[in-house]
């Protein structure tokens, strides 16, 4: 199975893996599945850090795409298709344009999002499959 993870997933996949709950750790440590990180995350954490609204210990944002593959992690690109086609993704609880793209990458892509904001579930009518 392919997931992508949440901005909040990653991050504490990196920093305090004992936020995550059971079934998120079992799913990323499965050798059998493709776990993503999407490079919409990387500009959501850069932004946030940059504005003083995240702080990284003893990271730079520059070097977390490094770190992600050093995890083991696939980088899924924002690429032509997911940004032209993002109008297509009906309007639902998130306003938040990194959650909303991370929603729309995950449905085009056929990907299990693997994040604790529940807020998500409302497009799973639209195709969304969560995973916490």
């Amino acid at each position: 199975m392919s997931h992508l993870l949440d901005t909040h997933t990653f991050l504490w996949m990196a920093m305090k893996p004992s936020s995550l709950s059971k079934r998120a750790k079992a799913a990323i440590a499965d050798s059998a599945n493709d776990i993503w990180i999407s490079t919409i995350s990387f500009w959501e954490i850069s932004l946030k850090y940059r504005l003083g609204k995240l702080e990284l210990k003893g990271v730079d944002p520059t070097q977390l795409p490094k770190l992600a593959e050093k995890m083991g992690l696939s980088i899924l690109d924002l690429g032509a298709v997911d940004s032209s086609s993002y109008h297509l993704l009906p309007s639902e609880a998130r306003k938040d344009p990194f959650d909303r793209m991370l929603v729309w990458q995950a449905i085009r892509n056929g990907l299990i999002l693997i994040s604790k904001d529940r807020e998500l579930a409302a497009y799973s009518k639209h195709g969304l499959t969560l995973l916490w």
